[in-house]
């Protein structure tokens, strides 16, 4: 009877603490690049919404600036403004769901995927190769952080599960 009632408290206690448990849906890929630059995170503009929109400049051989609009809010521009402007603008729904690229010393190309099947490339096709994808379903590319000066010297991919809103869930 005392096996049977430790054997009882235990998958209790197992139980408890495994309902207390938060499941993970946060993940990083990255840092893709070299050392220069000063460090930039856009994770306080993730609170204005879900990256909507893309600029980024670059020429054929450098991924020059990048800026992201979140919600509505743009955040501030990262690297210059020099070189081809190339603008992304999502769906209602649409979101990125992987990125891969090339860098060295500096990040030299930038190809983004949407779970609606468009890609879109930028920059030239040197340095060695990257691909940054979420650890978990469902989960979405969050926000950027990284290293920039005159060009973007090195980027990471944040990702996390996408809140389900209604605006989504009409279209």
């Amino acid at each position: 009877m005392f096996r049977f009632t430790i054997l009882v408290l235990f998958c209790c206690a197992v139980s408890i603490s495994t309902g207390l448990v938060k499941k993970r849906s946060a993940s990083h890929s990255g840092e893709y690049g070299g050392t220069g630059g000063m460090r930039f995170s856009q994770a306080t503009n993730q609170l204005d919404g879900p990256i909507t929109a893309l600029k980024i400049w670059a020429d054929s051989s450098y991924i020059i600036g990048l800026q992201v609009q979140y919600g509505e809010e743009w955040s501030d521009l990262v690297g210059s403004s020099t070189g081809e402007l190339g603008t992304i603008e999502l769906r209602p729904g649409e979101d990125f769901t992987h990125v891969s690229g090339k860098a060295d010393s500096y990040i030299r190309k930038l190809k983004f995927l949407t779970n609606f099947g468009r890609r879109f490339s930028f920059g030239g096709d040197e340095g060695t190769s990257f691909i940054a994808h979420p650890l978990f379903k469902k989960a979405v590319l969050s926000y950027f952080s990284g290293r920039a000066g005159a060009i973007i010297d090195a980027i990471s991919f944040h990702w996390n599960v996408k809140q389900e809103n209604k605006q989504d869930s009409e279209y």
